[in-house]
């Protein structure tokens, strides 16, 4: 067994604080983390995923019941990797100090911005995409220099158990570890001392996780999810945009986080869009039940919830259109729910005060876009926002009237996998960003440095300390402008 394997077995038989404490020792033995030592962080995670791709699909597979692989690949894999390239490629660069100016009367002093590592992260995952959401802080935490505690989600235990056994054999337990467990182990692993926690879940547990952070003055980086809307502007291709909201909606059977949770159409074009959806529907997915690239629902609970929302809808007046065309046999025994349209929904029934987190799509209508943009913002700040129209400045105003912590024009989702920007969300979807560069520096110490100059230090010494003669007023009323 190697060295690694055995260090982290042997940390299986203490608690969470003991390995935690072991982690803060040996950060603290270990401040100075060179580029080189970073590099070979990111170098072994990337082998480790490269190395294990079929085990990560297979354990997906295993936790969903059904997990279409394509989307592991397309959704978890690809943006991971893709994630410690962009780091390594850039990471020299962020390391480097940053030279500031300092104000004029400073002069000839020096000012500089260095980057440090924080300590230890806490990285608290989710079921939905549950290889991604640890491992993808994880790689920002490796960037900055950091030591790394992962509690994955105890709803994905197949994948909890992959990712657990793999970061043992690839890292040493002082530098990254794995913490399993349930709902106890997770407010446990919420109240540790972290230098800074990152957290992915629903708003109802990152209220927790946050009063649990706030007793140690931990920094947190919430990122909550929420009901990201689709506004389609009346000039834009319905068959396009349709393609592209039901596309994104139905990866991983609406089980994402900035997947479209419902669309805001114009009055006029209400039957043009059901008409649009039908053909998208029709052309990417022959059968539900039986087609393999469609994603089962988590477990039984998930399932029943969905079908209670839709339940809701129907007692309420929507009008259901749940997507079957084979007739087949969609009950909770199956796993799957079926792709399902609500119109004529109103903001009294779930599906339009809960987030979603399923293949269900409540269509509403607007008479104009002001209109559209006054419903959102009457709500929560979601953590994405699509807009569909192919003029920039009205697209530039709907962005500059409405907050969200990201936006996607003509599109969905695609934000989320463009290093360049941050990630995160804003008010009720969250607080605090990563991914890139954002993440390195959200998880770094941005210390600034002032380098004084041996004759500026002169002048200060007769100028700014008592006893206080005339000159230091006249010098006083000079820098206040007086």
């Amino acid at each position: 067994m190697a060295h690694n394997e055995r260090m982290y077995d042997a940390f299986l038989g203490v608690n969470m604080n003991e390995i935690f404490n072991a982690q803060r020792a040996w950060f603290h033995q270990n401040m100075v983390v060179p580029y080189a030592a970073r590099i070979d962080a990111l170098n072994k995670l990337e082998q480790m995923v490269l190395a294990h791709e079929a085990d990560f699909i297979a354990v997906l597979h295993q936790d969903f019941g059904r997990r279409a692989t394509q989307e592991t690949q397309l959704l978890e894999l690809m943006p991971l990797l893709s994630e410690i390239r962009h780091c390594k490629r850039h990471l020299k660069r962020w390391m480097r100090p940053k030279k500031v100016s300092v104000d004029w009367y400073f002069l000839p002093a020096r000012a500089k911005v260095i980057y440090q590592p924080l300590g230890v992260i806490g990285i608290m995952g989710a079921w939905n995409y549950p290889v991604s959401l640890v491992l993808t802080p994880l790689v920002d935490a490796l960037a900055a220099g950091n030591c790394a505690m992962i509690k994955p989600s105890e709803l994905a235990p197949a994948t909890s158990a992959l990712i657990a056994r793999l970061i043992g054999e690839t890292f040493d337990a002082r530098q990254v570890a794995v913490v399993e467990g349930g709902a106890d182990a997770a407010a446990a692993f919420a109240a540790l001392p972290f230098d800074h926690l990152i957290f992915t879940g629903s708003g109802r547990i990152g209220k927790k996780v946050m009063a649990a952070a706030v007793e140690n003055l931990t920094p947190v980086t919430l990122e909550l999810g929420g009901k990201s809307p689709v506004i389609i502007h009346e000039s834009y291709d319905l068959d396009d945009a349709a393609d592209k909201i039901i596309t994104t909606k139905l990866w991983n059977s609406g089980q994402t986080c900035i997947a479209p949770d419902y669309v805001l159409v114009a009055e006029a074009q209400r039957d043009a869009l059901e008409r649009a959806i039908e053909r998208v529907l029709h052309a990417r997915f022959a059968d539900v039940v039986a087609n393999t690239e469609y994603s089962h629902m988590i477990n039984a609970p998930a399932w029943r919830r969905m079908n209670d929302i839709v339940a809701d809808a129907a007692q309420l007046g929507a009008r259901v259109q749940a997507y079957n065309p084979k007739n087949e046999r969609a009950d909770e025994a199956s796993g799957v729910f079926l792709p399902t349209i609500l119109w004529d929904v109103t903001d009294g029934m779930r599906a339009m005060r809960e987030e979603l987190f399923g293949p269900i799509l409540p269509i509403m209508t607007y008479q104009t876009v002001d209109e559209a943009i006054a419903y959102v913002n009457a709500h929560d700040r979601p953590l994405a926002l699509y807009y569909f129209d192919h003029n920039a400045r009205r697209a530039d105003d709907v962005l500059a009237r409405t907050r969200a912590g990201g936006a996607v024009i003509n599109d969905c989702v695609w934000h989320y996998a463009q290093h360049h920007l941050p990630f995160g969300g804003v008010g009720g979807s969250g607080m605090g960003a990563y991914h890139g560069h954002t993440g390195f520096l959200s998880l770094s110490t941005q210390t600034g440095v002032f380098m004084q100059s041996r004759i500026l230090s002169m002048v200060l010494k007769r100028l700014t300390k008592p006893p206080y003669t005339v000159w230091t007023q006249r010098l006083l009323r000079v820098l206040m402008g007086k």
